[in-house]
């Protein structure tokens, strides 16, 4: 009977010790991956450092995200986390995962104001942490254009959505990227605005962007009223938002990262990356075909159109919010 006793006290004890090993990996796989948590406190260390040299009081715009894991989500600097998010400790909360792990996006997902979703590093196009970080900017960057005044309002009145109340429209908008005539003429508003923006002597620059501007009108005049609002709009937010992750880039080269983040695997100084920032974004716009990229060839395009703007008038960031969701105004003179 003793025996009988000691083998059922075994196979208890033994129950309890998987019960709790079972509780301990469900409690374990909530907590946010290491290396995640380091390289998120990394964002927003950096963030605090360098957003307002970038845009005066960019800090004043809440840098909610959601980092989207192959199991779970989780939520930080949201101020009021939905209730299918738990607490997880750290200033976390968790969430199985409903979204894309390769997603790059900021809109309000729980309604305004905006949140940034995104996958992490290795599931993203940014591979790495540093790259990613910097990539961070340019999505937060989008959380300080949604947070102006009648920005929702405005895109609206755009009149583009057709119907549709999901956002998509702005990925999916029927542009005639493919039409050959407004592909040819793209092409060399492309070559224009490169020799431009790349000019070493800066006496001819006035000269080149007086051309870049004759054509840029041509090209937009072959366009409809609604292609021309739609592609207006997709330069001024997202060209912009990759002109602004450039500068990021830059910027950040003067900031010291903490030890846990230089231990990481995957580090790259920011002093390297900041070097290449402009350059990938120059290279990336030689190749820009308007027919085959279609709505990408916004990024490195509106990108380019800033970084021209900066050698002709360095103070028309002041000016950007004024004018919002086009950047016609910035070429009329």
């Amino acid at each position: 009977m003793d025996l009988v006793r000691l083998n059922l006290q075994m196979r208890s004890l033994f129950s309890t010790l998987l019960l709790a090993r079972a509780a301990f990996a469900q409690t374990s796989s909530q907590q946010v991956p290491v290396d995640d948590s380091v390289r998120i406190h990394e964002f927003y260390g950096l963030a605090s450092q360098i957003q307002d040299q970038i845009r005066p009081n960019w800090s004043q715009v809440l840098a909610a995200l959601l980092l989207v894991t192959p199991g779970e989500e989780f939520l930080t600097h949201h101020l009021a986390p939905p209730k299918d998010f738990k607490g997880v400790g750290d200033g976390f909360y968790a969430r199985p995962r409903q979204f894309a792990t390769n997603l790059l996006a900021t809109f309000p997902a729980f309604g305004p104001p905006s949140l940034i979703v995104i996958g992490e590093p290795k599931n993203t196009s940014s591979k790495t942490s540093t790259p990613w970080l910097i990539t961070l900017m340019h999505k937060h960057f989008h959380q300080l254009q949604n947070a102006q005044p009648g920005y929702f309002q405005a895109v609206q009145d755009l009149g583009l959505s057709r119907g549709d109340t999901t956002g998509m429209w702005m990925l999916n908008y029927p542009f005639p990227y493919e039409k050959p005539e407004v592909a040819h003429s793209f092409a060399n508003l492309r070559d224009l605005l490169l020799i431009a923006v790349t000019e070493p002597d800066k006496g001819k620059v006035a000269n080149l962007a007086k051309q870049y501007v004759q054509e840029r009108k041509k090209f937009f005049a072959q366009l409809s009223s609604d292609d021309k609002k739609y592609f207006n709009f997709q330069l001024w937010q997202e060209g912009i938002a990759r002109y602004t992750q450039i500068k990021a880039a830059e910027a950040a080269a003067q900031y010291q990262p903490t030890a846990e983040y230089a231990a990481l695997f995957d580090f790259e100084l920011f002093t390297t990356y900041a070097a290449k920032a402009k350059t990938e974004t120059l290279n990336e716009i030689k190749e820009a075909d308007l027919r085959e990229w279609k709505r990408t060839v916004v990024y490195s395009f509106g990108a380019a159109e800033g970084l021209l703007l900066d050698r002709l008038n360095p103070k028309w960031k002041d000016e950007y919010f004024k004018h919002p969701l086009s950047m016609d105004s910035f070429f009329e003179n």
